[in-house]
């Protein structure tokens, strides 16, 4: 039966079956992306968490860095993270090692996260009196990628929605910026401000950061809007944006609530497949 949506279930078998059949190249050295964008609800945290176990269900290594006090990529990735849990609370103010607060994923072999407790909230204010509190992040995962047998291929840092002391040791710390922006209206509005950010975090603290990549989420292919900010941020931003876009989808949302990626939660979901194609164009982007 040729219906449209026996036409588009049989094209998402084959971009499935494309994708799975693809080997990706281990990067020359670690890749650390910080995930950000000042603006709540763009898909931050999901696309950390799904482009991290998309990288690793293709056999990468990839470290998630919980950054955010809300700890939703923690719970995305089936990792404990109640208060007492040692997270990177401990490494940012205690000097304990991203080696004793690193938790193995069970969502994808290769996948490992350093969880966010509450008491990460207060953090904010307490490093301020610290000596060196903006680079406390970069050392530590210096040393863990320095020390480790098995380094991660990728890291990606899941940031809070504002710019304090965490995202700032966010961004000293990597050296790639991947922005997530949602097709709806005021996509670009703060865009501006963030890139001025990064500006002065190449000036002053880290002249390696740049801005990668940038990945259109929540995209509704039935609004005249989504696909003019689509060509929008592509008119800006040609080289960095990416050509596939994440579709706004049930199962996309769902799937945190179940203590999962949607790689895993629904393995042939359109967002399943379009994050497992932005995994493989991210790979070959930086290969």
């Amino acid at each position: 039966m040729d219906t449209p949506l026996a036409r588009e279930l049989s094209e998402n078998n084959q971009r499935l079956a494309n994708v799975k059949a693809l080997r990706l190249p281990k990067p020359n050295r670690t890749r650390i992306f910080t995930i950000s964008n000042q603006k709540g609800g763009v898909g931050k945290t999901t696309t950390a968490v799904n482009l991290a176990a998309a990288l690793a269900s293709k056999g990468l290594q990839v470290l998630v860095i919980d950054l955010d006090p809300q700890g939703n990529a923690s719970t995305a990735l089936n990792i404990e993270h109640r208060s007492g849990t040692k997270s990177i609370y401990d490494v940012l103010l205690n000097n304990v090692t991203i080696e004793e607060v690193l938790q193995v994923s069970s969502e994808a072999p290769g996948l490992t996260c350093v969880p966010a407790t509450i008491d990460l909230a207060g953090a904010e204010l307490e490093l301020v009196s610290v000596v060196a509190r903006e680079t406390r992040l970069k050392m530590a995962l210096e040393t863990y990628i320095n020390t480790s047998m098995t380094p991660p291929d990728y890291v990606f840092i899941d940031c809070p929605p504002s710019l304090g002391l965490l995202t700032v040791n966010a961004f000293a710390a990597a050296n790639e910026v991947l922005i997530p922006i949602q097709c709806e209206y005021y996509a670009l509005e703060g865009l501006s401000q963030l890139l001025r950010n990064i500006q002065l975090i190449q000036k002053h603290l880290n002249p390696n950061l740049q801005l990668s990549t940038i990945l259109l989420t929540m995209f509704d292919n039935r609004t005249k809007l989504a696909g003019q900010v689509a060509d929008d941020v592509r008119d800006h931003f040609p080289e960095q944006t990416l050509k596939t876009v994440i579709p706004r989808s049930v199962r996309v949302a769902e799937a945190p609530s179940f203590q999962q990626p949607v790689i895993t939660y629904d393995k042939t979901s359109p967002g399943t497949i379009a994050y497992l194609e932005a995994a493989v164009e991210l790979a070959n982007k930086g290969a």
